[in-house]
Order: structure tokens, then sequence, then C-alpha cells
């Protein structure tokens, strides 16, 4: 061994050395802050649904894939970086002696093929990832015009179009750069191999190196030390990385790469797409909340400190890469709003570790903020945690413009390549806000009162619910005289009950199952508001007290299948009664008629003209994914067949209604829903089909608002078919 080899292996063996180390302590520090988290035994079920579900997102790409390039580029590195740790390990060789290399199979044609072609694509894909990095900088993207007297907030006001606006790019640069380098290594330390004739393949296994070790050919035995050099470079490389992941604790998109298998793993929905429908429900000692025997001075309602989040959401918080694609879809932030799914957070990240050496010493709050730590505890905490330990988790680190801002229509989640769960977030924190610290929109002080007193939002009279049948030249069966063995409870909901517009839609669907000789009954009177606005807007009691009526006067009608007009009335009755003992089959109205169209117990007879565009609800699209029945059903009646707008489907733009934004003023930017309507008149369609009461309420004033109400007809698919199946 010649002293370049003795001092290249003695550099190499510190700098790994001083890199684990480094990176080992702060990792266990990581392990050590994210257990502090509140318990949540759910995210350890279905071990082997989760492995496969982690498996297909992270080898399948499955979710990154659904931005093309940048999906297909980001997996080539992806597996760049994994597949060739043994380029690694054959460096360590190289440093030692130049001509060693792997056992087995470092003169193994396929091997080497192998390398070669990862390690192209891998550097094409590192450079994809860079242009498309560099052509979405925000400094390239100035924020669009916002019109006069717009009001913002000062929290995250949106600067430019870019999802990477306010994210720390040198990340991004440096992660990609370094992969570029030690595959640029790699192939220099195999082409001086092939120059100094020290590796005889043949050109087919290793065709980049033979090209670039056939021009240096006249170096011979000279390309020996260099190829030590090179190797030792990669190793620098290689471990600087982890060094530097070692020294920044909330690194994000370093991180990721080690803790995005376990917060995929362990996410809420473990065998489905995404981690929406039902809300997370409200736990206590890893257990659902009993509010009979819970009590809010000690037990905590919500999250009021970033320490009750659980486990699972400080994970979360480590996780994010500030990739923006959240951001980008987020209807809120795209319409000026402070709300930025991205910043709230890597905020939130800044904060739990900026907070950390306070929690770990022993220091902590009750669920009413009180201190719990002792003064013997907290005498080494520095000063700046012990700063950070004094800010409330709404108010000094989040805006509650951020936080009321949220429609929680699941677009951030959709697109989220590492499973955050920003929604369940919101409402955790809205639930202390409201039944803590009572701190809510006025408007929301309404609604709740409205619900507690009159089961309904409008605040409408209790026995006037089965008034919409009035108009009906049939009888609409009851459950209390309805045969035993009717097939669907027809669940009507507070907006198909008293809202004009969702009357007539409620009507419709009446009429077509009628028609099509359908056995179903409603509740009428018995019905009550399913709870969904209380529970979005952070009313968790609310929403258990009329949760609970209704399964019980579910359950005491035997009722098994059920049929419903509204996505949020579906999404609640379907994906959350479950939690309080009611189970049931719950349809959407529009999977139904179009199940009834398929088995021609429905005909529809004419054809809609001037063409239709099909607005997908969040709560039956993302959060449900019902997606297909709605379009079938539309391209049964429409004589020019869907025109779909830019954001469809998984990608849909939300109405501006969901999370209880439906009751609240929009008073910060744009409104969502003329964002959302203008892209529908744009599609040139004279009717724009919606599945949803509060969508139709939105996206018909939003119409209204760019002035094509003359022109422009929104209407329920329901009304479209009924219209269609009569001469």
């Amino acid at each position: 061994m010649g002293v370049v080899q003795i001092v290249a292996t003695l550099i190499a063996a510190v700098v790994t050395i001083v890199a684990i180390t480094v990176f080992a302590r702060t990792g266990m520090s990581m392990v050590r802050i994210i257990k502090l988290g509140a318990p949540d035994p759910t995210r350890r079920n279905k071990g082997a649904v989760r492995l496969k579900t982690m498996l297909r997102e992270t080898v399948g790409h499955t979710r990154m894939l659904k931005w093309t390039l940048v999906g297909a580029a980001h997996w080539f590195v992806f597996v760049a970086f994994i597949t060739l740790f043994p380029v690694l390990v054959e460096a360590y060789l190289k440093v030692i002696n130049p001509t060693w290399t792997l056992p087995f199979v470092g003169h193994w044609s396929l091997w080497l093929l192998y390398t070669e072609t990862i390690g192209a694509l891998g550097i094409a894909g590192i450079v994809a990832l860079f242009v498309v990095r560099m052509l979405n900088q925000p400094r390239n993207n100035p924020a669009p015009e916002r019109p006069e007297g717009t009001e913002l907030s000062e929290a995250h006001t949106r600067t430019s179009t870019s999802r990477f606006e306010r994210s720390r790019q040198w990340q991004g640069f440096y992660i990609e750069a370094t992969i570029f380098g030690i595959i640029a290594s790699h192939f220099i330390t195999r082409s001086l191999k092939v120059a100094a004739g020290e590796l005889d393949v043949p050109a087919w296994a290793a065709p980049i190196s033979n090209a670039i070790g056939g021009a240096m050919s006249g170096l011979g035995e000279a390309a020996l030390t260099p190829i030590t050099i090179v190797a030792l470079v990669e190793i620098i490389i290689s471990w600087l990385f982890f060094y530097i992941l070692g020294r920044n604790i909330t690194m994000g998109l370093g991180w990721h790469r080690i803790t995005a298998f376990f917060n995929i793993y362990f996410k809420r929905n473990a065998d489905g797409p995404v981690s929406l429908g039902a809300a997370k429900p409200l736990m206590v000692r890893g257990e659902p909340i009993d509010f009979e025997n819970a009590d809010p001075e000690t037990d905590p309602f919500g999250v009021g400190q970033v320490e009750q989040f659980t486990w699972k959401g400080l994970l979360d918080f480590t996780t994010c890469t500030e990739c923006g694609r959240c951001q980008s879809q987020c209807p809120a932030w795209n319409t000026d709003k402070p709300l930025s799914p991205k910043l709230l957070i890597t905020d939130l990240r800044e904060h739990l570790y900026a907070k950390a050496p306070y929690l770990l010493a022993g220091g902590g709050k009750d669920a009413l903020g009180e201190e719990t730590g002792t003064a013997e505890q907290l005498k080494d905490v520095p000063a700046d945690a012990l700063a950070e330990a004094e800010k409330s988790l709404v108010g000094d680190v989040i805006d509650p413009d951020v936080l009321w801002s949220c429609t929680t229509c699941g677009a951030c989640v959709e697109q989220c390549p590492v499973d955050i769960e920003h929604v369940d977030h919101i409402v955790d924190m809205r639930r202390h806000q409201v039944m803590i610290e009572s701190a809510f929109p006025s408007e929301a002080q309404t609604l709740m009162r409205n619900l507690e007193n009159k089961g309904n939002p409008w605040g409408a009279a209790p026995n006037t619910r089965e008034d919409w049948t009035k108009g009906l030249d049939f009888e609409v069966p009851r459950v209390d005289s309805a045969s035993p063995d009717f097939e669907y409870l027809f669940w009507v909901g507070c907006a198909g009950a008293f809202d004009d517009k969702a009357v007539k839609t409620t009507q419709a669907v009446a009429t077509l199952l009628y028609e099509a000789e359908v056995k179903y009954a409603i509740l009428g009177n018995g019905e009550t508001c399913t709870g969904d606005p209380a529970r979005r807007s952070g009313n968790e009691f609310l929403f258990s007290m009329l949760a609970e009526q209704n399964v019980e006067t579910l359950n005491e009608a035997k009722v098994t299948k059920i049929v419903a007009t509204c996505p949020h009335c579906l999404n609640t009755l379907g994906n959350e009664y479950g939690q309080l003992g009611g189970n049931y089959e719950v349809i959407h109205h529009t999977e139904l008629l179009s199940n009834l169209i398929a088995e021609r117990r429905l005909k529809p007879v004419t054809k809609l003209e001037n063409g239709v565009t099909y607005h997908d609800p969040c709560y039956l699209g993302r959060h449900n994914r019902v997606f297909s029945p709605p379009r079938e059903l539309l391209g049964e009646v429409s004589a020019t067949g869907l025109t779909e707008m830019p954001r469809n489907s998984e990608k849909s733009f939300c109405c501006g209604a969901g999370g209880a934004r439906m009751w609240m003023e929009e008073k910060i930017g744009t409104r969502i829903n003329i964002n959302r309507s203008t892209e529908a008149v744009e599609t040139g369609a004279k009717t724009v089909a919606v599945a949803c009461p509060f969508c139709s309420t939105m996206i018909n004033d939003g119409v209204n608002a760019v002035g094509a109400g003359d022109d422009v007809e929104v209407v329920d698919v329901a009304q479209i078919l009924l219209r269609n199946t009569r001469e």
C-alpha cells in the first residue's frame, strides 16, 4: 500500500466514523422527540397490508408518478441512490487498493451493465429535476395581479405561483448535487480502471466507462493513483450528506430518504390510496374520547401544544420534503388565503424541534396550557427552548387565519408523496380552539347553535324536514310505514330538506327511484344533521351528540344500506359512524342512478345539448374515490359528451364550502368559488353538472358573480337525468 492509499484510507475512516456518529446521535434524538407525541395504537394494525402499501408507494412511486416527468426522474434518482450502495462499498476497496473490486459481482457483466444504465438514468433524472427546480423558482413565477381592495393576511402571503415558494431551495440543489457527485465519481473511477487495464469486460457491459476509459488509455498504470483519490472524494461526498443531516435535524428533504418509509407505512388509511374519508377521531391517551368520563382540565381536547399531536403527527412534520405539491393544489393558497399546507407543516416542525430540549428535559403543559415541568427539570434547558415553550401553538406559531382558511378538501393529502395528513392536524387544532379556547369565527357560533338547538345548520324548524315531499305526485314511504324489506334508506340531509335548490335534487332522486321501482324509505322528521360541519369546525362534542342520536335511530330502523345526495353526509354515515357502532353500506345517488341506467331500469330518451362539464365534489371524489359513476351517467345523457375542466378528478378544485366554510364569510383574498366557476365557464359548456348541494350553491353563486348566470346553468346530475328520461 502506497503513501497515497494509506493517507486516503485514514481520511476515509475518519470521515466515516465522524459522519456516522453525528448522524446516529441526531437520529436517536429524533426518535426520542417523535416518541414524545401522544399514543396512537391504530397505526400498528394490518402489518402485511401496510408493508405492501409502503413498497407500492416507494418502489412503485405511485404517488410521485402523478407528476409524470418529475415522478419518472425522481424514480431513477431514487433507484440509483438505493441500489448503488455497493458502489460506495467498492469505493473503500479502491481507496485501499485501486485494483480491487467487489467480490463475485465486480467483474460480472450484468452487474456492470446495470450500474452503468441506472447511473446514466440517475444522472438524467438529476438534470431533469434540477431544470424543473430552476424553471419553478419563485423569482421566475410572479404572483398574479389581485383584485383591487383584496384583503390579505400577513401570514404566509403568496408572492408567486411557484410551489417552491418559501421552501429551502439549497437542500434540493445540494442533495441533487450529492447524488450526481457520487454517480460521476463512480463513472470516473471505473473509466480510470479501464484506462489502466484493470477492467477487462466486453464493451456492451460498461459502454460509458469503456468509451471514457478508451480515451484515456495512454495513462496506463498512471491511472491507478487518481482512482484512489476519486474514490476518496466519492466517500467524502457520500458521508458529508449524512454529516449535514446530523447537523440539521429539520432538514426534511434529506431526512425523508429515511423517514418516508416509516411515514408511509404508518399512514392512517393502511390499505387505501390516501388518508382521507373519515376524520381522525379525537383521541385521549390512545383511545377515542369518552365525553362522559373526560375532564377538559386534564385531558387534551384536540391539540393545544405541539407535543399533543400523536407521534405520527410529529413524524409527519419531520418527513416533509418542502416539495410544495400540497401548496400548488390548495384552494386557499391559490386564492390568496394565508394557508399553505407546506408552510403549516414546516412551521410546526420548526417549533417542535426548537422546543425539543424543553420537552426532553421533562417540561410540558397540561390540557389547559399550565406548566407541569419542575424548576429542577428545566434548570439546564437553553433559553431559546424555554422561549419557544412559551409560544401559543395557534397565535404565535400558526396564525388563526391559516387554521380557519382550510376547506378540508384533501387536495394536500392527495398530492403529498410521503402521506402527510395535513387535514387531521388542522382539525385537531380546531378542536382545541373550539372546545377549550372558545376561539373561532363568529359565524361558526351561529352554525353550532343551530345544530344544537334545531339539528340543522340553517336553524330551520325540525318538523318541516318532510315538506319537500308535498310537491310530488306520489307518496314517499317513511321508515315507520314502509314494508320491512325496503332496500335503501334515502338519507335526505339538511340541505336536501331545507335548501330550495337542493330540494329540487331531492325530489328528482325520489322520482327516479320511484320510476325505477327501487324499494326505499326516508326517516322524515326523524333525521337530524349527521354532524359533519360540527366535526370539521372542531366541535367534536356536538358531533358526538348528533351522531349518537342518528346511529340509534338508524339501528332501531334496522338500516343496512343508505343512499345519500350529499357527499358530506355520505362520508360521515359511511366512514365515521362505524366509530360509534353504526355500520352501513352507503352509496351516492350518482352511483345508484348510474347502476339503474346500466340495468336499463332508467332509460334516457333525450340528449342534453350545448355541452356539459362536471365539477367533482371533494368529499365524493378525493375523500371517497367516486369519480366514474357521475361521468358515466352524464355520458349517457349528453349529446356531445363530457367536457372536462383542466382540474378534475383527483386534482379537482374545491368549491370552497367544505370544512364548515359553507357557513363562514370568505374575507381574505379572492373567493374560491369564483376561481372554480371561472374555470367551469371557460370550458364553453352551457351546463355545469354538480353532485353536492354545497357545490351547487357555491358554483351557482360563482357563475352569477362572473356574469355568466344567464348563459350557464348549474344543476345536479339527478335533475339532468330526470329531464332526459322524459319525452
